[in-house]
């Protein structure tokens, strides 16, 4: 890979360093925001699932945006949208406007990762592709890092506003760049087709129904008539979002490549990954600040361990796919994905050290380093030029999808059973998450066990997500190939 491939590629990285950075500091932030704006935190958790459905909502059009205006217009346009919102999340003076500017958030930065992956995989060959994408998972290096610890100290001593303020820098920094050194890839209008409309509508619908229905449980903590009407409503529209994908001459998201085997095979494994690895995520801040009773900042240095584990890990696991079986790469990577999620259920519950906790956290960085990156390559990188946005948008459009439910089933799961086992909180709020946050330490000393075995049992839920995500490499990435063996191979129907 040349030097201006380099160059590109990091630049690249920027951008997503202030996603990932945005990402990692929400969720450290979220009971902050709970009690600074005197919500629940269900009701809060639409700041991370507002985002997320933000990003749904606009995937479908990252594709078609491309081809129509230009991937380097776009990519910058989205950068802007991206770094504005932030400054206006950090003035929301309520719950309300809070999630909105996150849904505006989400409507820039759904659009930045697949955009930056075609303009990077359209600018070198084959044979480095895997290279490419290993520099473009630098901020997943870089970004659990340094996100939750400052995160941590801004929430201890100053205030949630500075999660979201400190992206502007970033993003201010990320336009001049990458406004000067990312190419002009010209536009193709003749390839852009008119927007689905309608397609958009069902699944950008489904998806907040879905959303919706399990915060309905988190806040009721029953399977309610309602509930239940708006699940089932969630999931009428993404079906018909399906059939109607199948049979349109021109979709909004091209679900026929799927008949190219690594890409069906590698977005299985990112489905239900996404929702196990985002849901897993948003427990320990949690645990941390409200079943152990300690600051912020901790919450948030805890996890640099595993960041540092998913980035060394990536880095290595992402060129290894150009050398060697990626199946074999990615079925060890939900392995241990896997046995971490199962040792961080085990250790909450029991309320182990925090040293044990932090290396199960660990196992789990391992795990998705080995697994993301790599899937997400082996699945897009044999395909056609003009074939590549699309996969990466369908791909990005889906996992972004399983996070928003997978940190929607566990926060909602998590709500029940603090409700389910310790029912003297549940008065305060309904949820009893709140009153949890509240406690005094004798108070929550008295609970400790109760409480542990409420929120850290919430994991089982992305345990049972990931063993299907190792289910789905172990069946579906049986003939993947090498780089350097016969691209043809990897092109056969399913």
């Amino acid at each position: 890979m040349n030097t201006r491939a380099r160059v590109i590629g990091l630049v690249l990285a920027l951008g997503g360093l202030m996603v990932t950075v945005d990402a990692t500091v929400t969720l450290v932030a979220v009971p902050a925001i709970a009690s600074d704006l005197n919500s629940t935190l269900p009701a809060v958790q639409w700041v991370t699932s507002g985002y997320l459905l933000g990003v749904v909502a606009v995937t479908p059009l990252a594709g078609w945006a491309a081809n129509r205006y230009g991937a380097r217009r776009v990519y910058l346009t989205a950068l802007a949208i991206f770094t504005v919102s932030s400054a206006l999340a950090g003035l929301a003076w309520g719950t309300g406007p809070l999630t909105a500017f996150r849904v505006l958030q989400g409507l820039g930065g759904g659009l930045l990762n697949p955009v930056a992956q075609a303009i990077g995989l359209r600018s070198v060959p084959r044979e480095a592709r895997g290279r490419l994408m290993s520099l473009l998972g630098l901020p997943v290096v870089i970004g659990p890092v340094l996100g939750p610890p400052l995160a941590g100290w801004l929430v201890d001593t100053a205030s949630w506003r500075w999660v979201f303020l400190l992206n502007v820098p970033i993003g201010a920094a990320a336009v001049l760049l990458c406004a000067r050194r990312l190419p002009h890839q010209p536009a193709d209008p003749t390839s852009a087709s008119r927007i689905d409309w309608t397609g958009l509508a069902q699944v950008s619908g489904g998806a907040v129904l879905l959303v919706l229905g399990c915060t309905l449980v988190g806040e009721t903590g029953a399977l309610t008539g309602q509930v239940a009407a708006t699940l089932g409503a969630g999931l009428l529209m993404l079906v018909a979002f399906v059939v109607r994908a199948l049979r349109a001459g021109a979709p909004l998201v091209d679900l026929r490549l799927l008949r190219h085997r690594p890409l069906a095979a590698g977005l299985g494994v990112l489905a239900f990954f996404g929702a196990a690895y985002f849901g897993a995520m948003s427990i320990l801040p949690i645990y941390v600040q409200g079943v152990r009773g300690d600051p912020a900042a901790l919450a948030g240095t805890i996890t640099v361990p595993m960041a540092l584990a998913v980035g060394s890990t990536l880095q290595i696991a992402t060129r290894l796919v150009d050398r060697m079986p990626p199946r074999r790469i990615v079925v060890i990577g939900v392995t241990l994905g896997l046995a971490g999620t199962v040792a961080l259920l085990v250790t909450t519950t029991s309320s182990a050290s925090y040293l044990l906790i932090a290396a199960s956290a660990v196992v789990l960085g391992v795990g998705s380093g080995a697994t993301l990156m790599p899937t997400m390559t082996v699945a897009v990188r044999d395909l056609e030029h003009g074939d590549t946005p699309r996969g990466t948008t369908l791909l990005a459009l889906v996992q972004q999808l399983a996070g928003a439910v997978g940190v929607a089933v566990v926060a909602a799961t998590l709500t029940v059973l603090v409700s389910a086992r310790v029912p003297e909180l549940a008065s305060t709020d309904g949820s009893g998450l709140a009153a949890m946050l509240a406690l005094d330490p004798t108070a929550r000393a008295a609970l400790n066990t109760r409480l542990s075995g409420a929120v850290g049992g919430s994991y089982a839920v992305a345990a049972a997500l990931m063993a299907l995500s190792a289910l789905a490499a172990v069946i579906g990435l049986r003939h993947a190939k090498k780089a350097d063996d016969p691209a043809d191979a990897s092109r056969q129907p399913i």
